[in-house]
């Protein structure tokens, strides 16, 4: 809960302090038990602490002391958090008033101690990290149409197009590397974070891909809604070029409703905007709307997610704007031994508002309908060492054949996780 405790106290501290106010309260010093707003109100602060928003349950600490000065667990927990966020000398006015006006347990006057020893600093930043090599297969390298030609209507009918050899698939070996990087922001929760992911193809160097992206994530809480807001920027690499960058904020919901054990369910609102560096006919703003339930009993986890989504062209784009939605399934389970499986399927589909480019004599409304099947079995070598194979399959099926496309990929990574 509060920074330089440790593990031990902090256990003793969320075990006995409720316990201990109520005794306070019922003693013959004590103003009335507590009403249930109150109570309420310690339960909203508490809550903020486990989720690592101090400042926010500092403030519901001080309201609660307001309304109910002998509420013992208020004054203690409203301690620490002040000396954990650097700020001695309200800490220090506050121990005073838990050691005199109250009769603090033996656990409580030694966990007192124990921060006045060490000193009311800010502690330093919690930070985690990892990395990760792979090496894969992929029998679609540039997304080639599954039929070998193309049929366009003319003025003398029907007429059978060879389609090119760079326009079938190829298939190539590649080898990705990748980064994570989180640190905590501030005093209420906030983290902040980078990530980086590379591509690099044996013999299809034009295909070579990488990406860097980084942003911040806050949790925020309004009554009983739990809520995490991300704000992100990117961009993306082709063959060494900048090829696209991206903007992207989200806002992610835990709704409140009376859901059986271990159940979830979120709604996530994002708007993203892509910038492609020289096709600028592709820019575009996309807007998505997801639900989401999850569900977990004992080592099997499992979700589905809905969404909508709205893709709105900035330039000329063949097609111009077009919406979609998709459906995703997912489990994982604990499969003994330190391993660990993973299934997700994925259908999705985008319908375009106008004919994709007529002056090409593609005079049809795209409609694009894609199935993704990804599994994956990780197994943990060490603490901080997994090795993930993982394996994908994309059905991509659409009313203009060229676009159609097969692909499977198979790839072997190493993970670690650091500190």
């Amino acid at each position: 809960m509060i920074a330089r405790i440790s593990p031990g106290m902090l256990a003793v501290l969320l075990a006995c302090a409720p316990a201990w106010a109520a005794a306070q309260a019922s003693g013959p010093s004590s103003a009335a038990t507590p009403a249930r707003p109150e109570e309420a109100l310690y339960q909203e602060a508490l809550q903020s602490l486990s989720e690592g928003r101090k400042n926010d349950a500092s403030v519901a600490l001080t309201r609660l002391i307001e309304q109910v000065p002998q509420h013992a667990g208020a004054v203690i927990d409203l301690a620490l958090i002040q000396c954990s966020l650097g700020n001695a000398d309200e800490a220090e006015r506050l121990f005073a008033i838990v050691e005199t006006r109250f009769e603090p347990s033996r656990e409580i006057l030694e966990l007192i101690a124990e921060m006045r020893d060490s000193g009311c600093k800010r502690p330093a930043p919690a930070t985690t990290a990892s990395m990760s090599i792979g090496r894969g297969i992929d029998d679609n390298v540039n997304q080639g149409a599954s039929n070998s030609s193309f049929i366009v209507s003319g003025p003398d009918g029907e007429v059978e197009l060879p389609l090119l050899e760079d326009f079938l698939p190829k298939r190539d070996g590649y080898t990705t590397v990748g980064a994570d990087y989180v640190r905590g922001v501030g005093s209420n929760g906030s983290l902040g974070f980078m990530q980086f992911q590379a591509r690099r193809y044996d013999r299809m160097q034009a295909y070579n891909t990488s990406a860097v992206y980084g942003g911040i994530e806050s949790p925020w809480r309004f009554g009983a809604w739990t809520m995490r807001s991300t704000a992100s920027l990117g961009m993306t690499t082709m063959a060494g070029r900048l090829y696209q960058k991206q903007a992207q904020a989200q806002l992610r919901v835990a709704v409140p409703l009376p859901l059986p054990a271990n159940t979830q369910f979120y709604l996530t609102g994002s708007a993203m905007r892509t910038n492609y560096v020289t096709l600028h006919s592709f820019d575009s703003d996309v807007m998505e709307a997801r639900a989401q339930l999850a569900h977990q009993t004992g080592t099997l986890a499992a979700s589905a997610a809905l969404g909508v989504l709205s893709d709105r062209a900035r330039g000329n784009r063949p097609g111009g704007n077009r919406h979609g939605n998709y459906l995703t399934l997912s489990l994982r389970k604990e499969l003994g031994w330190d391993t660990h499986g993973e299934i997700a399927w994925t259908r999705q589909q985008w319908d375009s508002a106008a004919a994709y480019s007529p002056e090409l004599l593609i005079d049809q409304v795209r409609a694009q309908r894609t199935r993704v099947l990804r599994a994956a079995v990780s197994y943990q070598l060490a603490k901080d060492q997994t090795v993930v194979l993982e394996g994908r399959m994309v059905r991509n099926r659409e009313n203009i054949s060229i676009f159609q496309y097969n692909n499977r990929q198979l790839q072997l990574s190493w993970q670690w996780q650091f500190p």
